[in-house]
């Protein structure tokens, strides 16, 4: 089974269902495996838990802010 993960914000539940379908869709155009063989895990990623370019996603977020 092909597996798909995404790390990234916390989504709502009908995005969630738009992002699996949307992987999924994609993944088998591209690699003529059939739809039902891909599984599709999302994983909330909240930015005090990711460091992008040495810092915290959050600090990093908040200094965009100002």
């Amino acid at each position: 089974m092909p597996t798909i993960f995404f790390y990234g914000p916390e989504l709502d539940t009908e995005r969630k269902k738009e992002l699996i379908k949307s992987f999924t869709e994609t993944a088998s155009r591209l690699t003529g495996i059939d739809k039902s063989a891909f599984v599709v895990y999302l994983r909330p990623s909240p930015p005090d838990t990711v460091g992008v370019g040495g810092e915290l996603l959050r600090e990093r977020l908040e200094r965009e802010k100002r």
